[in-house]
Order: structure tokens, then C-alpha cells, then sequence
């Protein structure tokens, strides 16, 4: 069964607050420890809190002052290189999900083009999209010909290399091509070879999901999903 996600904010009841300082204090405890034994790191805690009449440590008062005097030692800047309060703590976390959310936007953005360049495969039309998005589909289509191009190189090259294997058989059988039935390879140079006619020459059957629904690139201000075009 799934975890349910906890929300980070304040505990306004107080016996809640009171109930969840506990079992969190125990689990933080546990987690010291096993971090400390696991991988041999010097580690302490200092928890104060409304419920106690003194603050608590952990390992021992006297393992506190060993690390902390190990801290003390080292430089002013060595000490807060690495060092992380609350506030910095949660801009790393929203500029960590902005981050994905971009990446996770320019996904969309990718697959609503592609589609788009498909479905003008089956004579869809393109009236909708603005400019910037028939920008986009120009960047995508440019893309995909560098793909076909390559792959076109590759096939070529694999048929002169055959055609010059198949050269020097001849010339070993005196002139005669051995009899030989078509390896895996050759099988599958064909079958590449006719997913590259397919693609440029796709037939009135061609279909794909959704082709009844164009999806709007932009609003009615012509204001597009990206308004200033991801793609380069």
C-alpha cells in the first residue's frame, strides 16, 4: 500500500504536533545512528523543543563537543560550503521542479509537432497553427531529414560493402556467384529500406490516433503554449 505524501506545513493541533515531534524524533534518531555505523561518519543532533525541560543529544554531550570542536577547527568557508537552512533548502526543491517542469513542457511541446507532422501526412491542414508553431514543425521535419539522410548514408555504405563482398566471392569462384540465401543482415537492410518508402510515401490508409482532433498550439491572442519557441 502506498504512503501517503505528507504535507510540509505547520501542525496547528498540539496534541498532533506533539504526537508527530515524537515519532519523528525517534526516527531521526534511528537514521544518525545507522547513517554513523554504515558508513563510519562522525554525526551528532542537538533537538530543542517545548515538550522537554532540557535539550536532548545524540550520540552523548560529550560526542556533541567532539564534532563540534571538529567543525570549529576547519575554515569559515569550508564550514558553510556545504551548509543548508530551511529557506535555501526549499529554493533548491522549487528551482529543482521548475527545472522539471520545463523539461517536461518542452516533452509535450515535442510530441504535439510530431503529431502534427504526421497527421500533415494525411492531408490535414496547418490554418491553425501560428507562426511560432510552424516554426517549431519546420525545426521537427528538419530534424527528422537528418535522421532519414543518416540512415540513407548507412544503408548506402552497408550496399557497397556487400556489393564489394559479393565482388571478391566472384572473383574467388572463378567468375561464379555462390548460391547463398539471404542473411539476417541483408533481411534487415531490406526491411529498413522499405520503412524509409513507407515514410515517404505513406498510402490513403495511413492513420493515426486522435486525426479528428487538431490539438490548439495557440489561443485566441495567438499567444502559443511557448511564446518564445524552444526550439533552436
Amino acid at each position: 500500500m502506498t504512503r501517503k505524501k505528507v504535507k510540509l506545513a505547520y501542525i496547528s493541533n498540539d496534541s498532533a504536533r506533539k504526537a508527530t515531534f515524537k515519532k519523528r524524533k525517534k526516527g531521526l534518531m534511528k537514521k544518525m545512528s545507522e547513517l554513523s555505523i554504515l558508513c563510519g561518519l562522525d554525526a551528532c543532533a542537538i533537538l530543542y523543543s517545548p515538550y522537554d525541560s532540557q535539550f536532548e543529544v545524540w550520540p552523548s554531550p560529550l560526542g556533541v563537543q567532539l564534532v563540534v570542536a571538529r567543525f570549529k577547527k576547519m575554515p569559515k568557508m569550508e564550514q558553510s560550503k556545504k551548509m543548508v537552512n530551511q529557506e535555501s533548502f526549499l529554493k533548491q526543491r522549487i528551482a529543482k521542479g521548475n527545472e522539471q517542469l520545463k523539461q517536461l513542457g518542452k516533452d509535450n511541446r515535442k510530441k504535439e509537432i510530431t503529431r502534427v507532422m504526421f497527421q500533415s501526412l494525411t492531408g490535414k491542414g496547418l490554418q491553425t497553427l501560428n507562426i511560432i508553431d510552424l516554426n517549431d514543425l519546420v525545426w521537427m521535419i528538419d530534424q527528422n531529414l537528418k535522421k532519414i539522410n543518416k540512415m540513407i548514408e548507412s544503408l548506402n555504405k552497408k550496399a557497397q560493402s556487400l556489393a564489394t563482398a559479393a565482388a571478391q566471392l566472384v572473383i574467388k569462384n572463378g567468375g561464379k556467384m555462390p548460391e547463398e540465401k539471404p542473411t539476417f543482415d541483408t533481411m534487415d537492410a531490406i526491411q529498413r529500406q522499405q520503412w524509409f518508402v513507407d515514410l515517404v510515401n505513406p498510402n490513403e490508409q495511413m492513420a493515426f490516433a486522435g486525426d479528428d482532433m487538431m490539438l490548439p498550439f495557440g489561443d485566441a491572442n495567438q499567444n502559443p503554449f511557448w511564446p518564445d519557441g524552444f526550439f533552436p
